[in-house]
């Protein structure tokens, strides 16, 4: 079985047993957003500022590995038009849900984003991915593909992974694991994955989230750092995600 189908069946389970990140915005939150009073996350807990945004009204954006019905109802109260990539059913379900429930279209796409994505060159003017290329073995393929389908002048807005979480035990004491973590070449880190049944995860350099950006075309606007929002190493204040906002460079 591929690693990005342990993936979704995975990320199915949490869904049904009530992970936050697939628990889609109440009527309320949407009404709210409509009247201009909203806020979206790219990691644990750190609001994206308003300005990333700009005006969205009449926007083509692509929510990427970005189902769950938490971002792409906002966008759209916003006046975006929205469309949905994402390789889980049930975080599909929910976008579906809340599209149906507010009477909106969206449109829903279910596909791997290791793959080539199917959409056309300049599609877009800005692209939404949260926290998910730690589910993904190479990054540097999806910043190439997001380039591509993005409009020159369009933003990508992302949410990555420090490496920091990979190294720490399950208490966030010791270190116990080399870098880079990669449970398909390293059975060890498989096995302890599968007993916390977290999927499968890597981590990935700085370098890799950076400088694959830049090596795709974007240019880097602005980064802040968020931590895990629980745990001892959010105690400490020790942060273990970037938020970055890139631009795609006119030709």
């Amino acid at each position: 079985m591929r690693y990005q189908d342990i993936n979704a069946a995975a990320i199915d389970r949490w869904v049904e047993e009530g992970w936050e990140w697939g628990r889609p915005v109440s009527h309320e939150i949407f009404e709210a957003a409509k009247r201009g009073r909203w806020d979206v996350l790219l990691t644990p807990t750190r609001p994206v500022p308003h300005e990333w945004f700009g005006d969205l009204r009449g926007k083509k954006v692509l929510g990427l590995a970005s189902g769950g019905g938490q971002q792409m109802p906002i966008f759209t109260a916003l006046g975006a038009a929205c469309t949905v990539l994402d390789y889980s059913e049930k975080q599909l379900e929910s976008e579906r849900l809340v599209a149906e429930r507010e009477g909106y279209d969206i449109r829903i796409v279910r596909a791997d984003m290791t793959k080539p994505l199917p959409f056309a060159d300049g599609e877009f003017d800005l692209i939404f991915h949260p926290v998910s290329n730690c589910y993904v073995r190479e990054v540097r393929p999806i910043w190439r593909e997001c380039w591509r389908v993005l409009k020159p002048g369009g933003v990508l807005l992302s949410g990555t992974d420090h490496y920091v979480n990979y190294i720490v035990d399950n208490d966030e004491r010791e270190i116990v694991n080399r870098l880079p973590f990669d449970p398909v070449a390293d059975p060890a880190q498989r096995e302890q994955l599968e007993k916390d049944d977290a999927g499968m995860q890597f981590s990935h350099t700085l370098e890799e989230q950076i400088n694959g950006q830049l090596e795709a075309g974007f240019t880097l606007l602005e980064l802040h750092e968020d931590t895990n929002g629980e745990g001892r190493l959010h105690e400490l204040n020790i942060p273990t995600f970037l938020i970055m906002r890139s631009v795609k460079r006119e030709t």
